[in-house]
């Protein structure tokens, strides 16, 4: 055996001999990361990559050994074989010993593995020669196939790295998930009591299936080869050899899309089912072949039967195909692992003898069909009292773990036959657990070909456009609505099924700025909700009540009806939501109303309790939404950073207009803040498409977008234009501050208009924001925005002043800044030394937010006030002025040792929004290693 065997090991992701991208591991990838920082520091340890046959744990180890050379680290790799499992210490001995820097003594140590009696000093001379390794730098070793290694491997690496835990020494083993032989559960339980960590590695989400496809293809796939691609459920090695097989003679790019040259492709012979298939025995062999040409799951008793022997018999054939992976136990009975390897099986044996098998099995002649091809029939279409039980459990796990809900409500599904009664009941059921769970795009056409085949009854059919108006609430709110009026439409449904249809539907129509038409559903929807006692349509329609008087700038109101929505979501439990986390909508309302702190409060809370439920859908929700808070609190770089976490992927269907709202927005406030011009152009395009959206809300979100955009570029006539659909727009569905987002943005509509010359136009958003301010005496910061617009409006210097006082009760850093920089203007026409304390405090407040573009125009007010000096930019040092507050802040606790995952803590953020933080530090400071960081922070900070 030799070590090139592993750098020669076709992994997952390699195909042809090119490797492409490793996708949908960045969590394994950054946590492997954490702990090869943590080995430069001195740190060693063990880390346990588990998963089934064609996850990629080849390929994780095969990256990780290529990130530890790239900073330095001396890498030793190893790897059992099933055809070599006998030779003693093979695996390890191989690593340590025929690498690019191999350990020396290697012909003693190869002698003390063959000579009885020696194996006390084998370990101490391997153990020597490591320590003496480790004391000139840090040592990785990765070990591939634990379950094959020889029990004198398995007893050296768990001895070694146990004894060795003190020294710089990282060990990487992987395992394949399942079934393992005793010696190797031991290992595994020995290395675990030692402090290992585990990475257990599942199937692939749909974004990175996605771009694999792209990635063999060449091209972004259509619909029709996604579909195609997902048959390998996630499983990389399974769906690069499927893709591959299929990209010479079934797909064609036209326009630059992969698209199927024309019906579903034959299955195809897949090379690791072809490898695993030769390395079992005969009759190993020949009891799989007979398996696939059954198909579905099957008994042994038949198996035995079509192959002419006893069940006794199979006993070794059976167990090997188990360890093969190839099959599996379910109940007492086999299963192929996967459809796809089942598939693959099938096509390689000659179709006389498919055709032959085939026959046998149906009970055709020639032959007799065996006593239990009806019962193994039946078990294939499905048994109604497991898909129960499982549906049971599933529901019992979709509030904590809907994962695993998820998987048991797909397996019940399979079990239930496509003409059952209850089928649409457990589409209906699975809907929303993809969904939750990142996988949204599947989750729409699993609703989609349900309600396409017809036939449906009424209430299954409206369980089914429920479930997908709740999954459309996100993408796509006319869509929602449309779904939930068909729901509504259909006659002879539940009282309960059609109460939540209604609250949907007053849902859809609020999110899409439908104000008037939600108010008058959901008035129908509480008396349909009220009589059938259903709890969960009450807590939705008591946020639609929170958001019809939010419209009406009731905000007191408002917040009672939120409060309770929450409190009532939260007691019945998420599990029974039937939109997104109702206490999203308090941070929401907090946030607009100038209560941030808490909004950001109850958004991250929001976001770490859903990431530990699993629960994808709800927490990129959350994560939209501090995205916003974030921006309003003048955080301009962890918005950002926090954006691009949250970024739609290629599995949202639809045109995203949660993301339309919420993301799109931000980020172009956030260029125009910063001066990135091109950022900004690329989301005016997106503004425009917004502007044609079938959703009000979306619309005026564009509206607001373009006009902002076009006063960026100095046409406030071009500005007010854009302003004037939503300026007309009938009252009933105006936004609730005549078209602005946001309270703060009355005094940059006033400004906006006075430069155009539309008097008018800026009286009437005064007036707006005086009336709100009067109806809420009890918010601050609507005060401050009216006092602000009414400054501008008047250009009066006094309402101004006011208005920077009341600022300073608000955590709106930006909003406050504006309106000393305006105070500052009114100064300097005829008092300019009183303007500089105005513009300098302004300075230092969007200097902390990082808004460089506002920085540069108040640094030019400054040098017409006559101040020549550079202003110190307060809370920030002068040492570092290529950064922002957040990425010096990521900065510190990096130099200080913290991983990315322990800075993200400290600083209650993503992971995500730290690497973003210190990618952009690195890039700024050109530097490319956090060895050279730390260097330059010792030297700045001690003025070297």
């Amino acid at each position: 055996m030799s070590v090139n065997r592993v750098t020669t090991r076709t992994v997952p992701e390699e195909l042809g001999g090119v490797r492409t991208p490793l996708r949908g591991r960045d969590a394994e990838l950054a946590f492997i990361e954490a702990r090869l920082d943590a080995l430069d520091r001195g740190e060693g340890g063990i880390i346990r990559v588990e998963g089934p046959a064609g996850t990629g744990r080849s390929r994780i180890l095969a990256e990780a050994a290529a990130a530890a050379r790239r900073r330095g680290t001396r890498v030793f790799e190893g790897a059992a074989d099933p055809d070599e499992r006998f030779a003693p210490l093979g695996p390890l001995l191989e690593g340590v010993l025929a690498g690019e820097e191999p350990l020396p003594g290697a012909q003693r140590l190869r002698d003390l593995t063959t000579t009885p009696g020696q194996r006390f000093w084998l370990l101490q001379e391997l153990g020597d020669r490591l320590r003496e390794a480790a004391r000139r730098g840090p040592l990785f070793i990765a070990l591939d196939d634990l379950q094959w290694c020889d029990d004198l491997t398995l007893l050296t690496f768990h001895t070694l790295a146990a004894g060795l835990s003190s020294h710089p020494i990282l060990w990487l083993v992987a395992v394949r998930a399942g079934s393992v032989p005793p010696g190797v559960r031991t290992t595994l339980d020995r290395i675990r009591q030692a402090g290992a960590h585990g990475l257990v590695l599942g199937a692939l989400g749909d974004r990175a299936i996605a771009r694999i496809t792209e990635d063999v293809l060449g091209a972004p796939p259509d619909p029709d080869v996604l579909r195609l691609a997902n048959r390998a459920e996630g499983f990389p090695q399974l769906l690069v050899e499927l893709l591959g097989s299929l990209r010479e003679e079934a797909v064609t790019i036209e326009n630059g899309t992969a698209r199927l040259l024309e019906g579903p492709p034959a299955p195809r012979r897949l090379p690791s089912v072809v490898r695993r298939l030769d390395q079992l025995s005969d009759e190993a062999r020949e009891l799989v072949r007979t398996a696939a040409a059954v198909g579905g799951t099957v008994t042994v008793a038949l198996l035995a039967e079509l192959l002419g022997r006893s069940p006794a018999a199979l006993i070794t054939a059976v167990r090997e195909s188990l360890d093969a992976d190839l099959l599996a136990e379910s109940g007492d009975r086999l299963t192929f692992r996967h459809d796809l390897i089942r598939e693959a099986v099938e096509a390689g044996l000659p179709l006389p003898l498919r055709q032959a098998l085939s026959r046998q099995v149906a009970g055709l002649p020639p032959g007799r069909a065996p006593a239990d091809v009806t019962e193994a029939r039946g078990a294939a279409s499905g048994d109604a009292a497991e898909a129960d039980r499982l549906r049971a459990e599933a529901a019992e796990l979709a509030g904590t773990a809907p994962g695993p809900a998820a998987e048991l409500s797909l397996k019940a599904l399979e079990l239930t036959p496509v003409d059952a009664p209850g089928r649409p009941r457990v589409i209906a059921e699975t809907i929303p657990l993809l969904w939750q769970t990142g996988r949204a795009a599947r989750a729409r056409d699993l609703g989609a070909t349900a309600l396409a085949a017809g036939g449906l009854e009424p209430e299954g059919e409206a369980l089914i456009r429920l479930a997908l108006a709740r999954l459309a609430v996100q993408f796509d709110f006319s869509e929602a609505v449309r779904q939930a009026r068909a729901g509504v439409a259909l006659p002879g449904t539940s009282r309960t099924v059609r109460g939540r249809l209604l609250a949907m539907l007053a849902v859809g129509l609020s999110m899409s700025g439908e104000h008037a038409a939600a108010e008058q559903v959901a008035a129908e929807a509480w008396e349909t909700a009220a009589a059938a006692g259903d709890r969960t349509a009450e807590a939705t329609l008591t946020t639609v009540r929170s958001a019809a008087s939010f419209h009406r700038m009731d905000l007191a109101e408002s917040f009672r009806q939120a409060e309770r929505s929450a409190a009532l979501a939260d007691a019945l439990g998420v599990s029974t939501s039937l939109w997104v986390p109702e206490a999203l909508w308090y941070a929401l309302l907090s946030n607009t109303t100038g209560r941030t702190a808490e909004a950001l409060a109850v958004a991250e809370e929001g976001i770490r309790t859903t990431r530990e439920q699993g629960r994808t859908a709800a927490t990129r929700m959350w994560l939209m939404t501090r995205t916003r808070i974030l921006l309003e609190t003048g955080r301009l770089s962890d918005a950002r950073a926090d954006a691009e976490a949250a970024s739609p992927t290629t599995d949202d269907p639809g045109p995203g207009n949660l993301a339309d709202v919420t993301l799109r927005y931000v980020m172009l406030r956030v260029a125009l803040h910063t001066g990135d011009r091109k950022a900004a152009e690329a989301y005016a395009v997106e503004a425009r498409r917004m502007r044609n959206d079938g959703a009000p809300v979306v619309r005026h979100f564009g509206t607001w977008m373009l006009a902002l955009m076009a006063d960026h570029e100095g046409r406030p006539d071009r500005a007010m234009a854009e302003l004037d659909a939503v300026m007309t727009s009938p009252a009933a569905d105006r936004p609730a501050y005549a078209g602005l987002i946001d309270p703060a943005d009355a005094p940059v509509l006033v400004r906006m208009a006075l430069r155009a010359g539309a008097h008018e136009r800026a009286a009437q958003a005064v007036a707006t924001a005086e009336k709100r301010a009067v109806l809420n005496p009890d918010l601050p910061f609507l005060a401050a925005t009216a006092a602000h617009a009414r400054g501008l409006l008047d250009n009066d210097l006094a309402p101004l002043v006011r208005a920077v006082r009341l600022y300073e009760d608000c955590p709106r850093p930006l909003a406050r800044a504006s309106a000393l920089e305006d105070a500052g203007r009114k100064l300097a026409a005829t008092r300019r030394p009183e303007a500089v304390p105005y513009f300098e405090t302004a300075l230092s407040l969007y200097a902390r937010s990082g808004a460089e573009r506002d920085v540069a125009r108040v640094r030019r007010r400054l040098r017409a006030a006559g101040v020549r000096r550079r202003p110190s930019a307060a809370g920030l040092s002068e040492a570092w002025t290529e950064l922002t507050a957040a990425e010096l802040r990521v900065v510190r606790l990096v130099t200080r040792g913290l991983t990315n995952q322990q800075a993200a803590e400290r600083l209650s953020l993503s992971p995500h929004t730290v690497s973003s933080h210190l990618r952009r530090a690195f890039t700024k400071l050109d530097i490319t290693s956090r060895t050279e960081l730390a260097r330059l922070v010792q030297r700045r900070d001690h003025g070297k």
